[in-house]
C-alpha cells in the first residue's frame, strides 16, 4: 500500500476512534424555561442584566451553559421571563449542583428571586418541555 493510502486508512482509523469513544461529537442539552415577574420590577430586573454588569455570567459559562438568553413577554396583563440554554457539558447534575453551591451565585438569586413570581407549584423558574429543534 502507497505512503499516501497508509495515512488514509490511520486518519479514518483515528477518526472512527474520536467519534466510538465520545469526543467526536458532545451531545447538547438544551432547556427553556419560564417564570413569572413582578411588572414593578422589570426595568431593575432589565438593569440587572445588561451586558455592562457581568453579574454570573462567568459562572454560567464555567458550568457549561452556553446561549444563556432571557426574553420578556406580557401575556394577559401578566408578565413572564422566558429563559434558553444550552448545556454543553457531561453531568448537568453535579453542574447544577456546583453552580449552586457557587457563593455569587446564591447571592445572584437572593436579589433576582424576590422579582420573579414562579408559576403555580414551583418555586423557580420552570423547565419546559422541547417539542421541536430545527437543527
Amino acid at each position: 500500500m502507497a505512503r499516501t493510502g497508509k495515512m488514509v486508512v490511520l486518519a479514518l482509523a483515528v477518526i472512527a476512534t474520536l467519534l466510538t469513544a465520545g469526543c467526536g461529537r458532545q451531545e447538547v442539552k438544551r432547556v427553556g424555561m419560564v417564570v413569572g415577574i413582578k411588572p414593578e420590577m422589570i426595568a431593575e430586573y432589565k438593569a440587572l442584566h445588561t451586558d455592562s454588569n457581568a453579574g454570573v455570567r462567568d459562572l454560567l459559562t464555567k458550568y457549561n451553559m452556553h446561549n444563556f438568553s432571557i426574553f420578556l413577554q406580557e401575556i394577559d396583563g401578566k408578565w413572564y421571563e422566558f429563559g434558553y440554554y444550552e448545556y454543553k457539558g457531561d453531568d448537568f447534575d453535579a453542574d447544577m449542583a456546583k453552580l449552586d453551591a457557587e457563593p455569587r451565585n446564591t447571592e445572584w438569586l437572593k436579589v433576582c428571586d424576590p422579582m420573579q413570581v414562579p408559576l403555580k407549584g414551583q418555586k423557580s423558574w420552570t423547565v419546559m418541555e422541547q417539542v421541536y429543534y430545527n437543527k
